[in-house]
């Protein structure tokens, strides 16, 4: 079965600063209960604050350079991801789907879907 990478991109700007709710934990916590149950999840997990990341480039021509977080000029960023084995790229929608619509009105949540090249 073909695997896929759901990135899961936040606004930090106005994510939550006490971050998720009792209530969003709860509903959260009841779909990762059922992804995993469905032998869909191979792994999830949240990322810590941008001000707390590195950024390592390599540019044309040989120049490195590494940056601290924030990174201003982004204002999506990265929030976490879930690595999913799904019978197609629908079904790893569909997941998707059901992820973004648990936050509710707390988050602006964005997820990536992508199919994992084997």
């Amino acid at each position: 079965m073909p695997r896929f990478l759901s990135l899961v991109r936040i606004d930090e700007a106005t994510a939550p600063a006490g971050g998720p709710s009792p209530e969003l934990q709860q509903r959260m916590g009841a779909l990762l209960e059922e992804i995993t149950k469905a032998g869909v999840m191979l792994d999830t997990a949240g990322l810590t604050p941008t001000s707390e990341g590195v950024r390592v480039r390599h540019e044309k021509g040989g120049k490195l350079t590494v940056t601290d977080g924030p990174f201003t000029e982004a204002k999506e960023v990265i929030g976490g991801y879930a690595l999913m084995q799904a019978k197609d790229k629908a079904e790893a929608v569909e997941w998707a789907r059901r992820f973004v619509e648990v936050h509710g009105d707390e988050y602006d949540v964005t997820c990536e879907v992508r199919q994992i090249a084997e």
